[in-house]
């Protein structure tokens, strides 16, 4: 099989590349349809390559694209001989079939260039795998990222009318009219902070920072009780310090309103368990994944957020907690790795185009105190990198039993306003809810 495959020409269509470049010749105009996708390393033959860079020079220059203009150019560049000679250039639009189908003769150039692409990375992939001093899950981690790349590197850019754009604006607007929604984004269930935020944004890097034990896994859950349940949108959860079970557990007394002390004990009452079950039956359809892997390693975060996203359709993610994510090099100054981290989390977000929620612990010197943004622990680049930085603060000293006060502090928002939101503690539940208004 290899050995057939070795002597194969790659894919590309001659033909459609002289029919792109002819018919450009013949119709300067629809080189401003043109550009936007085709680039030309995208042609095959390299006289074509040098023949397309020219004319997009032409372009740049404000130059009219004909045969006379794109021979001088060659001339001037010294590229004539290497494009094919004057008679080849000349005999372009005496080839084409038609001008009109100009998109469709690039159509067939960026497919075979595609095609070329995937063989190139699939030999890359190959001999990466016959490096048995490389980790594996490292290759795995680098050829997902190569066939991403290579996804968005296809996409082309689209000009939208006056029309496209109202038709669409209309649709969203009856669409919020009809369900109710006035968020862009995705909604958490906490009145202010959504109306602060208009719901978390895909592509961005949220941050959710408090010191041990004020409940920043019971903040985390609350908002996904509502994601998956309330709003039924599949949800993503990387759980590095509690086991899925834990996790199960609370979900259940959050939902059904029964103390994690009487599940834990066994010391339920009939109704108790009536309402387990009604909880239980509205999670079990829930679009939600967990993975529970404690200390995870940072590429294998990734690739599993890739396949949650890929595969199930998520769309947001949370990660408890950034502290417990592992580099490849440990040896490293703490600072650099949560460096690489928040760096990460951050590109992931933009590559996935969804929300990720990251938890993170607070500097000592915040214990008892409103946290800020200089105390975040580990290095100052996940308050750069974080694109919405909120803090969690309640008296931990208080008894755990009713409910308590609590506050998220919106510190930073890169596209809104930043404010105060109070909230309320279930310490029964470790559930946090909205503040019921005294007005």
């Amino acid at each position: 099989m290899e050995d057939s495959l070795k002597d194969k020409v790659l894919p590309n269509n001659q033909d459609a590349e002289e029919a792109v470049l002819g018919a450009l010749l013949l119709n300067w105009g629809s080189m401003s349809d043109v550009i936007s996708k085709l680039k030309p390393e995208r042609f095959y033959a390299t006289r074509n390559q040098i023949i397309y860079e020219a004319l997009t020079k032409l372009f740049a220059k404000n130059i009219q694209g004909d045969t006379i203009s794109l021979l001088n150019e060659l001339t001037v560049e010294g590229n004539l001989e290497k494009a094919g000679g004057a008679s080849y250039v000349a005999s372009l639009t005496d080839t084409v079939p038609s001008a009109a189908n100009i998109d469709y003769y690039a159509d067939l150039v960026m497919d075979r260039a595609l095609r070329r692409d995937l063989i190139k990375i699939s030999t890359e992939i190959k001999a990466s795998a016959f490096e048995l001093n490389r980790d594996s899950q490292t290759i795995l981690d680098s050829a997902e990222q190569k066939v991403f790349a290579l996804a968005e590197r296809n996409e082309t850019t689209e000009i939208h009318s006056a029309k496209e754009i109202m038709i669409k604006e209309i649709e969203i607007i009856e669409s919020r009219y009809k369900n109710k929604n006035s968020f862009t984004g995705i909604p958490t269930g906490f009145a202010k902070l959504d109306t602060y935020t208009s719901g978390f944004q895909n592509s961005e890097l949220i941050i959710i920072g408090a010191r041990p034990s004020i409940g920043k896994t019971a903040l985390a859950l609350s908002m996904m009780q509502h994601i998956c349940i309330e709003r039924k949108i599949p949800t993503g959860f990387f759980s590095l310090e509690m086991p899925y079970t834990s996790i199960g557990m609370r979900f259940l007394s959050q939902e059904a309103r029964v103390s994690m002390s009487k599940i834990r004990s066994g010391m339920l009452k009939i109704d108790d368990i009536k309402k387990i079950q009604d909880a239980a039956s509205r999670w079990f359809e829930a679009p939600f994944r967990i993975v529970d892997t404690p200390n995870m390693r940072l590429l294998d975060l990734r690739a599993m957020a890739r396949r949650m996203v890929h595969n199930f359709g998520v769309k947001i993610i949370f990660i408890d907690y950034i502290g417990l994510i592992t580099v490849e090099d440990t040896s490293a100054p703490v600072y650099e790795q949560v460096s690489e981290i928040s760096k990460s989390l951050k590109a992931l977000a933009r590559e996935l185009d969804i929300p990720i929620v990251a938890l993170c612990q607070v500097a000592r010197d915040a214990e008892g105190q409103e946290p800020n943004l200089a105390q975040l622990r580990g290095s100052g680049s996940i308050e750069q990198d974080a694109d919405v930085v909120m803090f969690l603060h309640r008296d931990r000293l208080k008894d755990e039993v009713g409910s308590q006060e609590a506050k998220i502090i919106l510190a930073k928002q890169r596209n809104g306003a930043t404010g105060d939101i109070d909230i309320m503690y279930l310490p029964g539940f470790t559930k946090f809810e909205n503040k019921v208004s005294e007005d």
